[in-house]
């Protein structure tokens, strides 16, 4: 995708062969990029987040690996590098397959190739992700098609949550990319941008990409999504995920669960964007076998933004003595309230017969 007319994407290697990403911590307001040098910078990179969303994770933490067997190409090290970057975020599952690749790429080669095979690796994974992405936001596409076709010579109103744009992934994006093809087709889709508190990534992030690329959309607070379904303003929801069980409940962004619960009860479609390697058959009731992040308290009680004077700030928004340990930073979709499942084979229904149809394995 592009940025001031560029294409970009969101991780490569630069003319000294270091690892580079942008860094999500300065956007909307400044474009930052980053260099990861080792194992420890991967991990506050992704920890930290640096770099998120869920197959921009997995493919980070690959290139982490890679970086990991420029420095030591040992078993020991290779082994010790996964454990650090596994531990750094638990809900989203591309981290774990991420990684698993590689190892398993890796293990069974010498350890003086391993450096050059990791990188090989990692660079293919990069370029996966883009084609999957190009074609799940295909699939997308066939759906922005008709409702257009049903609605001749009127704009089609797509509400998202969260960013599952092309910054969550290497480009394109999961849940945009259906959106940045019906714009470049000519379609006239508008975006709804939830703002995504605690951490506002609608607002700092797709608001932003949407802006670069041209893409008409609206910033709005998290709880006006169900008032402006009630009034017919939404024709679709399309949303990202971070892990999609056997069953089709959907783990993504805190809130999702609630725009689902207002789209079934007004009847408007609410699917799902979702990159097969975010499909995870090991588990069957996300509610209970999901592990859910829980993040800093400082994400609700603190904002930070553009002040008037062009600094950003950080600001209290609480109460000094008003507790916020608790800050989930997913919740869990049930699949009876998911409409259908975009994936890069085609749509699927979010229930287990659909699911093991199309995804006996979830290898790509």
């Amino acid at each position: 995708m592009k940025i001031q007319g560029t294409p970009w994407r969101t991780v490569w290697l630069n003319a000294d062969g270091l690892v580079e990403v942008i860094d999500q911590r300065f956007l909307p307001h400044e474009l930052k990029t980053a260099t990861l040098p080792d194992v420890v910078t991967f991990e506050r990179a992704i920890r930290e987040m640096w770099i998120r969303g869920a197959p921009l994770i997995g493919v980070v933490a690959a290139y982490g690996l890679a970086v990991a067997m420029r420095h030591d190409a040992s078993d020991a090290a290779l082994l010790a590098a996964q454990r650090t970057l596994l531990a750094t975020r638990p809900t989203a599952v591309n981290l774990k397959w991420g990684l698993a690749r590689m190892v398993d790429d890796l293990l069974p080669r010498a350890p003086s190739e391993r450096e050059q095979a990791a990188f090989a690796l990692a660079a293919h994974m990069a370029d996966e992700d883009v084609a999957i992405n190009h074609q799940l936001g295909l699939h997308g596409l066939a759906l922005i098609r008709e409702l257009a076709r049903q609605k001749p010579g009127q704009r089609i109103n797509i509400l998202t949550h969260c960013n599952a744009g092309w910054l969550a992934t290497v480009d394109w994006g999961t849940a945009t990319s259906a959106i940045y093809q019906a714009f470049n087709e000519g379609i006239d889709v508008h975006v709804w941008v939830d703002e995504t508190r605690p951490r506002n990534q609608g607002a700092a992030l797709t608001a932003w990409e949407l802006g670069q690329h041209g893409v008409p959309h609206t910033l709005i607070v998290d709880n006006a999504g169900g008032h402006l379904m009630q009034h017919g303003q939404v024709d679709l929801c399309i949303v990202g995920t971070d892990r999609v069980t056997a069953q089709g409940d959907v783990c993504n962004k805190i809130g999702t669960y609630l725009k689902a619960l207002a789209a079934f009860d007004n009847g408007v479609p609410f699917y799902v964007a979702m990159p097969s390697p975010t499909l995870d058959l090991t588990v069957q009731d996300g509610v209970t076998e999901i592990p859910i992040e829980d993040r800093d308290g400082a994400e609700i009680s603190h904002m930070s933004g553009w002040h008037a004077d062009g600094v950003v700030t950080t600001v209290r928004i609480c109460p000094a003595t008003t507790p916020t340990h608790t800050n989930p930073g997913f919740d869990v979709t049930p699949a009876r309230l998911v409409t259908g499942l975009i994936t890069e084979r085609g749509l699927c229904a979010a229930n287990a017969q659909a699911i093991g149809a199309m995804f006996g394995s979830n290898t790509v």
